[in-house]
């Protein structure tokens, strides 16, 4: 039976690693991916609808799991924009799908970004979760360059149960995740 890489690497590895470097009395306090959610603001919808439609193909593209048109929830005259109406999309990954997205994000993926020196660790919200903002879609090799109508960016967020920032930091760092140095180190 298949098995994810870096699922196994997680459980012959890395849970054995944190398990050690925060003195854990019990297996279950170590922590773990739970989910990975995609979002992509689609801003200029109001005035396109097919933006979202090719939003959509290409998220899907890229999480290999169909993704979903999120819907404004109120009106908000500024920006012509009226209840009900696709402004996004959003995929949410959990299992083998999961770890088999974040292994081509970390080895494929981020590095092709233009100058890339690493991801910033300052995007941890306080109770384990990270989220990484990408400016360019094109950076994931499923994107043909030559069909995109628009470049736009996209959140990713990793959903652990962590308890604290260095603890989940830990784990990404575990499975690859390329986090810059900091400066005063």
């Amino acid at each position: 039976m298949y098995i994810p890489r870096l699922k196994q690497k997680y459980q012959e590895e890395i849970k054995d690693s944190l398990m050690k470097s925060f003195n854990y009395k019990s297996s279950m306090q170590i922590p773990r991916l739970e989910k990975i959610c995609l979002n992509q603001g689609v801003g200029d919808a109001v005035a396109d609808k097919k933006l979202v439609e090719s939003a959509v193909a290409e998220m899907t593209d890229i999480a290999g799991q169909k993704a979903i048109p999120t819907y404004s929830k109120k009106d908000i005259s500024n920006f012509k924009l009226r209840k009900g109406m696709p402004i996004g999309v959003k995929v949410t990954l959990r299992g083998d799908r999961m770890y088999e997205f974040l292994d081509r994000l970390i080895s494929v993926s981020l590095p092709r970004t233009r100058d890339f020196r690493g991801v910033s660790a300052k995007g941890f919200d306080g109770r384990g979760n990270y989220t990484l903002g990408i400016k360019e879609q094109i950076i994931f090799p499923e994107i043909d360059i030559d069909k995109v109508n628009k470049i736009s960016g996209m959140d990713i967020t990793f959903v652990t149960s962590a308890e604290s920032n260095e603890e989940a930091k830990a784990l990404l760092s575990e499975f690859g995740m390329p986090f810059q140095k900091s400066k005063n180190a």
